[in-house]
This record gives structure tokens, C-alpha cells and sequence, in this order.
């Protein structure tokens, strides 16, 4: 069970990129209550979700379609794109946390060079992807899509790739959550997260240290763990 606290803010309709980056530092982040809300509650779980890079793994089904080749890869050609089709409802989740107030923040950040989207493409079509925001030697990650099977799980093994190789130490996945395991997620108490959290920000990486392109053979190389 999670239990959630909340943040002042100034304003009912917007965040400011600015308040945002302040409230990753301290360990939250902003959900809406749903796709319509107007508002966002500042959220900081007792429990994080955390995929520590260093034993980051693969499950062997994914290292096997990987190995297909079956989309093209891209970085920040279409985040406005990923950013409104992880906020699409499914028929897992009818309803989004991502609403206006979030899409616009995300993407001031976007234009700052704070955030980042890891995207799969299919004869010119988006098939899927992620975004996140960089903080130091931290990924944080906020959501994820596919239109087509397993285009998330391929995003993730590309950013998993490309953030070793940038000197990253983290991905802050949020929540716990049974999805992310397979990855290498591990639960981590809030009073332990600060702890990576502060070091990570005093930390230096690079998400471009790695090419836009990353072959099929860097990536499953050097994410050897598997599951």
C-alpha cells in the first residue's frame, strides 16, 4: 500500500518547469486525478520504484525479438507525440494522470533540453516509446506507450543502453511495479531513494554520449544481465 503527501502550489491550472525541477530534487512528482483535471497533487511514495543501471537486465523473449530488428529507433524527433499518446486511454487504463497542465510543463522542459522521449518507428509510423527528465546522474521516467507489441519494452532496452553508456546511475521508475521487474526494478524506501537521489544529483552524465543511432549489437551487449 502507498501512501502519497502533497505539495503546495501556487496555481490551479499550470506548473511552472521551474517548480517541477525543484519538486524531482525533493522526490516528488505531479499526477493528475484524471485526463479532465484541471489540478495536479505532488506525489512522493513511501515506496520508489527504482532500476539501479548497474543491474539493469534483459528477459531473454526481448533480447530475442531485439535481435529482429523490428523498428527504427529515434531520440526527440516526435516528444510532443509520445507525450500525448502515453496520455491515450486503454482498455487498461481508461482514464490518463497525464492532463494539459503536465503536457505543457513536460514539453517547456522538452524545449530546455531537461526532457527526453526514446522513440519506435515502423514504415514512418510512431509504434511506441517513452519520455522522461534527466536530473544529474538520474533518468526520471514517466511514461510509456505501444501501439505495437512490446515497442515500449524495446524503447526501454534502448534507453537502458543509452544511459550506461552516459554515466547514469538510475532510473526512477516511480512506483513499484510488477511490469518494470523484468528490467531489474527493486522497491526502495523513500529515506533510501533521498540517498541516491542526492548523489546522483551531484552527479554528472550525458544522455548524448551515446549516438542518436544505437546498434542492435551495442545494446545487447551491454545490458548482459537477463531474466
Amino acid at each position: 500500500m502507498h501512501y502519497f503527501q502533497a505539495m503546495p502550489r501556487d496555481s490551479a491550472s499550470a506548473i511552472s518547469p521551474d517548480e517541477l525541477l525543484k519538486a524531482y530534487t525533493l522526490g516528488y512528482f505531479p499526477m493528475a486525478r484524471s485526463r479532465d483535471d484541471k489540478d495536479v497533487v505532488w506525489v512522493l511514495p513511501d515506496e520508489r520504484g527504482v532500476i539501479p543501471l548497474e543491474s539493469a537486465r534483459l528477459p531473454r523473449r526481448l533480447k530475442r525479438f531485439i535481435k529482429t530488428e523490428p523498428f527504427e529507433i529515434r531520440i526527440n524527433t516526435a516528444f510532443a507525440d509520445v507525450i500525448m499518446a502515453c496520455g491515450e486511454p486503454t482498455r487498461a487504463r481508461p482514464d490518463t494522470w497525464i492532463n494539459d497542465a503536465i503536457i505543457e510543463a513536460y514539453s517547456e522542459l522538452h524545449f530546455r533540453g531537461c526532457a527526453h522521449s526514446v522513440e519506435c518507428w515502423r514504415d514512418g509510423k510512431l509504434a511506441g516509446g517513452l519520455y522522461g527528465i534527466v536530473l544529474g546522474a538520474a533518468f526520471c521516467g514517466e511514461s510509456m506507450f505501444s501501439r505495437e507489441r512490446d515497442a515500449s519494452k524495446v524503447a526501454m532496452a534502448h534507453l537502458i543502453t543509452r544511459l550506461k553508456i552516459g554515466d547514469f546511475h538510475f532510473i526512477d521508475a516511480q512506483f513499484y511495479n510488477e511490469h518494470l521487474v523484468q528490467f531489474g526494478l527493486i522497491g526502495m524506501p523513500d529515506d533510501d531513494y533521498q540517498i541516491v537521489l542526492e548523489d546522483a544529483l551531484q552527479s554528472e552524465a550525458n544522455f548524448f554520449a551515446a549516438p542518436d543511432q544505437l546498434s542492435t549489437d551495442l545494446v545487447l551487449q551491454s545490458i548482459t544481465q537477463t531474466s
